[in-house]
């Protein structure tokens, strides 16, 4: 894995320089904009506004508008000038329990590895971490911006988990949305023994995603000049009369069901 930062841990005065890597990967199809009549492939350029010209990527710099048409550009040396600490700190500002923090805000885990020469200094984060149960409130900077963030022990490695600013989480006021007056209480009652009857220990393991899978066969089955017919139907929405009857008749079925949900409570 090649880190797309170095920076370091600001850990009260102890300093743990760290190299952050993506912890993620995606599984996602490749497609292209094609023309409609040859299907041939469309290509984007980068082109200049004024006059048209196509311009490399080599010759492109960053630019920050300051006023109407006026532009100033800003180099990679530029952002790490504008605060050199704050560019390279994952800085500790508090610690809290993890439980508290409304999963809303996470966003992007990665992984941090110590620098060589700062080995024993992780091993304590990392440790005290673990005993304490705690996760750190951290601010750090990725590329133009500041985030919040948490750092996580788990196993031997620290996590730091990107997230949200509470101004970027929209609020709810424009929505329309029900009222708890409008379910009884033996529908609320169902709802709960169902939630309860489908709760078995989270293993994400269990979970895949099964839809590019199925995409991808299509695109297969339109390789070969066939247009297979649509996999599944829309299901019509619940009339609110029919709500506590298909409740008790998904209780039944789950409480029926066997295999690896069964199998797991028995675990718990």
């Amino acid at each position: 894995m090649k880190p797309i930062k170095i920076g370091f841990i600001d850990f009260g005065l102890v300093r743990i320089p760290v190299k952050i890597y993506n912890a993620t990967d995606q599984k996602k199809l490749r497609f292209f904009f094609l023309r409609k009549k040859d299907l041939c492939p469309i290509q984007y350029v980068r082109v200049c506004a004024k006059t048209g010209e196509e311009v490399a990527f080599s010759d492109i710099v960053r630019g920050y508008e300051y006023k109407e048409g006026k532009y100033v550009t800003v180099t990679d040396d530029d952002l790490e000038r504008a605060n050199v600490y704050r560019t390279r700190a994952i800085e500790v500002m508090n610690f809290v329990k993890e439980e508290e923090i409304n999963p809303k805000y996470l966003e992007k885990p990665y992984f941090l590895e110590p620098e060589e020469g700062s080995r024993k200094s992780y091993a304590l984060l990392r440790e005290a971490l673990k005993r304490s149960e705690k996760v750190g409130v951290v601010k750090f900077v990725i590329r133009t911006r500041e985030h919040l963030g948490i750092l996580k022990a788990e196993d031997n490695v620290i996590f730091l988990n990107q997230m949200r600013f509470d101004w970027e989480i929209k609020k709810q006021k424009e929505l329309n949305l029900p009222k708890s007056e409008e379910i009884t209480l033996k529908e609320l009652d169902t709802a709960l023994r169902l939630v309860d009857s489908l709760t078995i220990p989270f293993r994400p393991e269990l979970y895949e995603d099964t839809y590019t899978d199925d995409l991808l066969n299509l695109i297969e089955e339109k390789v070969q000049d066939r247009l297979p017919p649509p996999k599944g139907e829309l299901p019509a929405p619940t009339p609110e009369q029919e709500i506590e009857s298909e409740l008790e008749k998904s209780l039944d079925m789950a409480i029926k069901k066997t295999g690896i949900f069964s199998s797991l409570k028995k675990e718990k």
